[in-house]
């Protein structure tokens, strides 16, 4: 039987020896390799978290200590070391575990943490939680350096750093979040690799002096003066300025030197940062050439490694059709927030380096930005998936909408994702954008139409929103950029829809029409502002309306157009309150009944 079997949790972990540890690592890594390449998830992320991981356990306790992660994909080695090892062949299948820490799957998750650069946050207020109830409990948040590109990272730092609160900051530097980490902090945390790691010696030195009334004074005058000396040669790491101990950079493939670091840490009882340099797909050659691949993948063979997908999808489309129009338009310029690949601007930032910015994980800072550009007269076009773009909420109103300026939201992963599940699912946008003062928002629903409506909407003069889908087009393959189009006409009940859940809605319709019942089908391609003729003929054609679209409730077009048929039988098919757990798309609309099953009972139940 294999160590890993035998690790039911921390009591577990500290009875094994450091070899033993070490050679519990090389089983997680396997166990890693050989379940994701099965289910498909985030593998390099956790490949290179796993000394670290271990370390974690073998020095806090995650059933009573908190150990906030960010971001959670890199959380796959805790869940296993936490008693979830034989559900792990259900990750991020439907009614198995989730890709991200989850609290109501284990007391060992303390935190949700599908989105990045929150978890300093986090831990600070369960810091001053402990403080003020008196519990007793440790607090440590993991943080990828990817994550400390956003904003909301700093702010927390500035504030945990002077609040003087005991907590510890894991640092996990591999350069690399999903494409390349960019910006100031990831240079610096390049030039901090480099120091020497002296404090193996010092906490030695430190330990023998406190342990005599005439030793601790000679530790304290030789501790004042040697902050002074400091002070006077050596500039202090950005993070001591900010208040805390810096400790690092530590090697983060090595569990008896990360054990002891942390204890070290933890000891100090105050804010400290430990700076760990780790190997992003340590231990499978592929993922450590090519860790951007390995990110999030699909199932693959660990003997042949994972291929690039080479298929056409909404993504890609998107990134063809801006790089032609940008060859014509010298004004168009692109933004993403890490996520060149995602977003499909590989061939931009190929073609045009001069007009595409990675602005790492920051998409508040991406959007005001892109409200700067467009107030000095370019054409940005910021490409970022609807689950972030939730993050730029205040900039989209208060920097955009207000000078009503010409910035275009190309917004990725719309509607339902799958295997990422609640945190990851773009269900809000509609809401949320139909919200913004002036914003034309496109739904394409085929790739002809994306590239339909992204000209379009780089036409008008104020703000605009092209939202599509992950994935590929489905049976609906025309062009055009209608605000309205009537793809069926129907005697008996009207059925709205737009984006690719016409696809849906289209078979249902075939279902029907074998049972006698005929819909009319009307496709919405643009969903703000609704067509003033079309909000005029609801009122005019009889029968009932229903209404099938992807998102939550709050906000939805079903809401808004139930003032329009108040004299006609009525119903809206959406996602309720937004929160979906994860499964594949179709098992996911199921669920929330918007499949083209779903669809025509409500229609039949409509008109009966």
């Amino acid at each position: 039987m294999s160590l890993l079997e035998h690790i039911g949790g921390t009591a577990d972990i500290r009875q094994c020896s450091f070899p033993q540890l070490e050679e519990l690592c090389g089983e997680l890594r396997q166990e890693l390799i050989r379940n994701v390449s099965l289910t498909g998830g985030h593998l390099a992320s956790n490949l290179g978290i796993v000394e670290l991981t271990v370390a974690l356990h073998n020095v806090y306790d995650p059933m009573k200590d908190r150990i906030v992660f960010d971001v959670g994909h890199q959380s796959y080695v805790h869940k296993m070391l936490t008693g979830r090892l034989a559900e792990f062949p259900t990750l991020r299948q439907e009614n198995g575990l989730s890709g991200f820490p989850k609290p109501e799957e284990s007391p060992a998750d303390a935190f949700i943490a599908g989105h990045a650069s929150n978890s300093v946050s986090v831990a600070l207020g369960m810091a001053r939680a402990r403080t003020l109830t008196g519990g007793d409990y440790d607090v440590v948040a993991v943080m990828g350096d990817g994550a400390l590109t956003g904003g909301l990272a700093f702010e927390g730092l500035n504030n945990a750093g002077q609040s003087r609160e005991p907590l510890v900051i894991v640092l996990n530097d591999n350069g690399i979040a999903i494409n390349h980490t960019v910006g100031g902090m990831a240079k610096y945390l390049t030039r901090q690799r480099v120091r020497p790691a002296y404090y193996k010696l010092k906490r030695a030195y430190r330990k023998v002096l406190l342990k005599t009334k005439a030793g601790s004074k000679v530790f304290e005058v030789t501790q004042r003066w040697k902050n002074k000396l400091k002070a006077a040669i050596f500039s202090c790491t950005a993070f001591e300025e900010m208040g805390f101990r810096y400790m690092g950079p530590v090697d983060g493939h090595n569990v008896r030197q990360l054990s002891y670091m942390l204890n070290v840490a933890r000891s100090y009882r105050e804010p400290v940062l430990l700076h760990v340099v780790t190997v992003k797909g340590k231990g499978y050659p592929d993922a450590e050439q090519n860790p951007s691949l390995y990110h999030s993948v699909g199932p693959f063979d660990p003997q042949k490694g994972a291929k690039r997908e080479t298929r056409q999808c909404f993504s890609s489309v998107f990134g063809e059709e801006i790089t032609n129009l940008a060859v014509k338009d010298k004004r168009i310029c692109v933004i993403t927030a890490a996520m060149e690949e995602g977003t499909g601007l590989q061939g931009f930032h190929k073609k045009l380096p001069d007009r595409f910015f990675d602005e790492g994980i920051a998409e508040g800072h991406a959007a005001a930005m892109a409200a700067g550009m467009a107030k000095q007269g370019l054409k940005p076009v910021f490409a970022v998936y609807s689950t972030f773009l939730q993050r730029s909420y205040d900039m989209l109103q208060h920097d955009v909408a207000l000078l009503h300026l010409p910035v275009l939201f190309a917004v990725d992963r719309c509607g339902l994702v799958g295997a990422d599940g609640e945190t990851h699912n773009g269900v809000f946008d509609v809401g949320f954008l139909r919200q913004v003062p002036g914003m034309e928002i496109w739904c394409p629903a085929s790739y002809g139409e994306l590239r339909e409506m992204l000209g379009e909407a780089l036409r008008y003069d104020g703000p605009s929103a092209v939202r599509y889908p992950r994935g590929t087009e489905g049976t609906y393959r025309e062009g055009g950029h209608d605000p309205v189009r009537t793809l069926r006409e129907g005697r008996d009940l009207t059925i709205i829809a737009y984006g690719t859940l016409i696809n849906e809605v289209l078979t249902a319709v075939d279902t029907l029409e074998k049972e006698g019942i005929l819909a009319k089908v009307v496709k919405l391609g643009r969903i703000a502002p609704l067509a003033p003729e079309f909000l005029e003929s609801l009122k005019e054609d009889t029968g009932g309306v229903l209404v099938a679209e992807e998102c939550a409730g709050p906000g939805s077009i079903g809401e808004a157009l139930a003032p329009y048929v108040v004299s006609r039988p009525y119903r809206a098919l959406n996602l309720g309150d937004g929160i979906v757990r994860q499964g594949t798309v179709a098992q996911q609309r199921r669920r929330c009944g918007i499949d083209a099953e779903a669809i025509a009972l409500a229609a039949r139940q409509l008109i009966s």
